[in-house]
């Protein structure tokens, strides 16, 4: 087997500054505060998953193509991955949404798309909310997801309206690992999701840029 030249050998990866700042400083603030022994035993965030539901904008059980055509690239877009199609498993009178009809499109993020995404989350399109003032911190399950709804693309920089026929909104689950709500919340303050603070409480230190 011909060595490998210096060349050909791959340039180390650089790490997302999120992540590298999770490993680095949260990981070991969140064993002194929670009174854990070892790294692995510090919640982790897991994955990121993007939800856009579309039975509101369905016309005889179908999706017209202009509306799947713009959740797509919005997804896309906002995420780095192209989402895929849920179709609903059973029908629902109420919604007036039949089995196999389109439910939503579905995004999942791991590794560094998910480090990447969650920084542009929290520094560039939650900042961009109308009248924003904190997202809820109370917004967790038992094992520490943390859910956070959008009401319009509009929040990221990267979609241009002008080129958009119409607006929808967006569910994101931040799913962790080895967590419940107080650890993910303490986790997601320090990443730098910007809670609504309580009277007389100091943000977290921004990340340097």
């Amino acid at each position: 087997m011909v060595a490998q030249t210096e060349q050909t050998k791959q340039e180390p990866r650089e790490k997302p500054r999120l992540q590298e700042r999770y490993e680095e400083t949260i990981v070991p603030r969140a064993m002194e505060k929670f009174g854990l022994k070892n790294r692995h035993e510090a919640p982790k965030v897991e994955k990121v998953v993007i939800n856009c539901g579309v039975g509101r904008f369905l016309e005889n059980q179908k999706l017209k193509p202009e509306v799947r055509d713009t959740i797509i690239e919005t997804l896309t877009r906002i995420s780095g991955q192209k989402p895929v199609m849920i179709l609903a498993k059973k029908s629902v009178a109420n919604f007036k949404v039949r089995e196999g009809a389109p439910s939503s499109f579905m995004v999942t993020l791991r590794r560094d798309r998910m480090w990447h995404f969650l920084d542009r989350l929290m520094n560039l399109a939650i900042p961009r909310i109308k009248d924003f003032r904190g997202v809820k911190d109370t917004a967790f399950d038992k094992a520490g997801t943390y859910s956070l709804g959008l009401n319009e693309q509009a929040v990221w920089p990267e979609i241009n309206m002008a080129n958009t026929n119409f607006t929808h909104g967006m569910n994101i689950n931040i799913v962790f690992e080895r967590s419940n709500s107080d650890m993910s919340r303490f986790v997601l303050e320090q990443l730098g999701m910007p809670f609504v603070r309580k009277e007389g409480e100091k943000p977290v230190a921004e990340l340097q840029h």
